[in-house]
């Protein structure tokens, strides 16, 4: 008796952690989507591990981002649009939801090309695919309810370990991978770079600086929560690259070491099959339709968010169709352009799945700018503005990021191999 009621105060102890996690898990599982398997696997297959070191950066990169938006949530209740629109102006605002929205459709079209790329494999057509796809995506947002989501979503986030699995029966160099973490290497090589910028631009996101935010508030967190949600996003953060890193590491270890080159994720799938087995390939395969369809349904529920929100229009999850019209229009129209990018044939699916990556990183320059004056306004935040070392962090990845996008764009107009 006394033992089932230790376990039940424990149970009770743990239930408001259980209530508060979610938002870090899920924004950062996502950032693993079709476009992010896609880059990585380029990354493993034509490069090994040599990008490695770019992953471990963004580690620290992300979780910093990524709890400065979950912290000027919780205690403003505000998303980033609305603080936006705020202090800097409508034109502002204007200004940064057409880069948000650019970026966005690249994304939301590279998720519905991972989709149907997972489903060629196993010979559906996308015509086919894409249509039944964006339905279920629209029913599945719009039918259910905010906590029902969630937990989809958190279920969801639990099968990435499909690329885990697939990176321990191929038995890769684990020495080298380990040792490529902390040991930078630079090609300046017009692939390279393209390759390098995506891997930044597929883990630290315009959508996903925005999502986290507009999530907390939506799951109506507060300040108090702070301390939780922080171990959340920090969590979320690690799983996130952890995956990624799988992903370098089965593709570095199978299609590099064999000299297989590879333009996305679906001919890593295929190409596994030779030298790894079926159960490589299935569980590739899976990986990459779950990650596809997860981000197919979360990328346009943000941008529905973050464009209504700037606007004043209300939005949320927590709203049925008939009370937030717009916010579920947007996100239909978000659905339906994406799905017709992957339809069109003259839409071609490498520059969606990879370029609109590397795109992401450059688009995000301007976001940091707002993230950075927004976060140190003491007015606003009071003692949760940051502090030095979040500071540092933050101006750290602007500076990398836009040296790499300089490089980018020196290598698109001058081909260096």
């Amino acid at each position: 008796m006394r033992l089932f009621k230790l376990i039940r105060r424990r149970l009770l102890l743990f239930l408001p952690v259980l209530f508060i996690i979610g938002p870090g898990i899920i924004s950062g599982s996502v950032d693993n989507d079709a476009g992010g398997i896609t880059s990585y696997s380029v990354a493993g297959a034509s490069f090994g591990y040599s990008l490695l070191w770019v992953l471990f950066l963004t580690t620290f990169s992300l979780a910093v981002t990524q709890e400065i938006g979950a912290r000027m949530g919780l205690v403003t209740g505000k998303g980033l649009a609305s603080l936006i629109r705020e202090k800097f102006g409508i034109r502002w605002t204007t200004f940064v939801m057409t880069v948000l929205f650019t970026a966005n459709m690249g994304t939301i079209a590279a998720e519905f090309a991972g989709i149907a790329a997972a489903l060629e494999i196993f010979s559906v057509p996308r015509i086919a695919s894409i249509p039944i796809a964006v339905v279920l995506i629209f029913l599945l947002v719009t039918k259910g309810s905010f906590k029902r989501l969630e937990r989809i979503f958190l279920l969801i986030s639990f099968f990435y370990v499909a690329y885990v699995l697939s990176a321990i029966i191929i038995h890769p160099n684990w020495g080298l991978a380990v040792k490529s973490l902390v040991m930078p290497t630079l090609k300046f090589s017009n692939l390279y770079i393209l390759t390098l910028m995506a891997v930044i631009g597929t883990t630290i996101t315009p959508w996903g600086q925005f999502f986290i935010q507009d999530y907390v508030v939506d799951k109506k967190l507060t300040k108090g929560d702070l301390k939780i949600e922080r171990g959340d996003v920090f969590v979320g953060t690690l799983l996130t690259n952890l995956i990624a890193f799988f992903i370098i590491v089965a593709t570095a270890g199978t299609l590099f070491t064999n000299h297989i080159s590879i333009d996305n994720a679906k001919d890593a799938a295929v190409a596994l099959k030779p030298l790894a087995g079926d159960f490589a390939t299935l569980l590739f395969s899976f990986g990459l339709l779950n990650a596809s369809l997860f981000g197919a349904a979360l990328v346009p529920v943000s941008t529905s968010y973050v464009i209504t929100e700037a606007f004043g229009i209300e939005s949320g999850l927590n709203f049925k169709l008939r009370e937030a019209p717009q916010f579920y229009g947007l996100f239909a129209i978000s659905l339906i352009l994406g799905g017709l990018m992957v339809i069109l044939p003259f839409f071609p699916l490498i520059a969606i799945l990879v370029v609109s990556q590397a795109l992401n990183a450059v688009l995000l320059l301007p976001v940091f700018i707002f993230l950075y004056i927004l976060s140190n306004d003491k007015k606003l935040l009071k003692e949760y503005a940051n502090n030095k070392l979040t500071n540092a962090v933050l101006i750290i990845t602007f500076l990398g990021v836009t040296i790499a996008s300089i490089f980018y764009v020196y290598s698109l107009f001058f081909q260096t191999g």
